[in-house]
């Protein structure tokens, strides 16, 4: 089958913009992990370029190459030509998807969210594990796919923390927010019907604030879903919301640093309502890592990559974390950020932890 495409003007003008200087490779996560420029942002231009010409195959090196990419972003900020190449690596797989190359954990995820609302392949609906049914609501709590099925300490957590700030909010009957399917190229229509069916169910609650404890989910929210559907309503990651709330916390002894995920800090700009939330703990003693903000570390995980290529994964978690050794323990705001730096943690005791948990624990 040939190799179709409608986006090859718009790769043409990366390539056009980009002048190969490499500032890219000091940045990039998944060259540093692998070490082939064909694994670094110049490199991804330069093969989607040949992809969608018809100068390469679109074998199973490019393939990897495109596909090992976590979609973090530290590139855009880097280049000074200001190149989209998260949109251009996310082309280029929209269009590999479409003539039928889908690397096989990702179209098993996909497959499980358009039967099952969720990439884990569990029946049972978010609400329904949860144990809350939707009510009307001013605020409504968005928990994700992650922190439902998997990561549930942090659904919990921040359920928790509502209860116990006397927030008169509601779960929502969510699906599955729709990362997974356009990180990994999946076609926007597919994508767009599952926005709509998410912002129907929020709207019917009368919700006029939706906060969220996953970056991904908001990162969706709050960038994605506006291009296609239209948002009636204000939308907060949980630490936004928690910022401006009075919590009295316990104390908390120990050196404590915080990780900016790349969906909340490069894509959102979240970055210091997290560390206002960490500041309202007595007696914690913080201290940044030396690449924090706009500036951080990919954990390994988004774009994913975790799914298709756990050992890289691994290797850029194991980056991050020998980052932060003077710490005893590592703060995020993504559940996906802690089960992939844990995933790199080996035998380690250092704790990974969600602010949401931490918030509740202390609360």
């Amino acid at each position: 089958m040939a190799f179709t495409t409608s986006s090859l003007e718009e790769v043409r003008n990366a390539v056009n913009v980009c002048t190969m200087c490499g500032f890219c490779k000091s940045v990039c996560p998944s060259f540093k992990a692998i070490g082939w420029d064909s694994a670094l942002s110049r490199g991804r231009i330069i093969l989607t370029y040949g992809l969608l010409n018809g100068e390469i195959p679109a074998d199973d090196s490019v393939i990897e190459n495109m596909y090992t990419c976590t979609t973090c972003a530290d590139c855009e900020r880097r280049c000074p030509s200001k190149v989209k190449i998260v949109d251009i690596v996310e082309l280029c797989r929209a269009d590999l998807v479409a003539n039928g190359h889908i690397l096989p954990k990702h179209k098993k995820m996909v497959d499980s969210i358009l039967k099952y609302n969720n990439p884990y392949g569990e029946e049972k609906s978010v609400v329904d594990t949860l144990g809350i049914a939707p009510k009307k609501a001013k605020v409504g709590y968005f928990a994700g796919c992650t922190a439902t099925y998997r990561s549930k300490k942090t659904s919990a957590a921040s359920l928790s923390i509502l209860k116990k700030l006397g927030v008169d909010f509601t779960t929502v009957d969510e699906i599955c927010c729709g990362s997974v399917m356009q990180r990994v190229g999946w076609p926007q229509e597919d994508v767009t019907k599952i926005m709509k069916k998410n912002v129907d169910a929020i709207k019917s609650l009368g919700i006029e604030t939706l906060v969220l404890s996953c970056a991904g989910c908001y990162r969706m929210f709050k960038k994605e879903y506006p291009k296609y559907v239209d948002v009636p309503f204000e939308v907060l990651h949980i630490t936004e919301f928690l910022a401006k709330q009075d919590l009295k916390l316990k104390p908390m002894k120990g050196v404590a640093t915080y990780h900016d995920p790349c969906h909340l800090g490069r894509h959102c700009g979240v970055y210091e309502p997290p560390r206002q939330v960490i500041a309202k703990i007595p007696e914690l003693q913080f201290k940044e890592m030396e690449f924090n903000r706009q500036f951080s570390h990919c954990c390994g995980g988004g774009g994913g990559v975790r799914s298709a290529f756990p050992e890289d994964s691994m290797r850029i978690a194991g980056t991050r974390l020998s980052e932060a050794e003077f710490a005893d323990c590592i703060i995020t705001t993504c559940p996906f950020c802690v089960s992939n730096l844990e995933f790199g943690l080996g035998d380690s005791k250092k704790r990974i932890v969600d602010l949401v948990e931490l918030v509740d624990e202390l609360l």
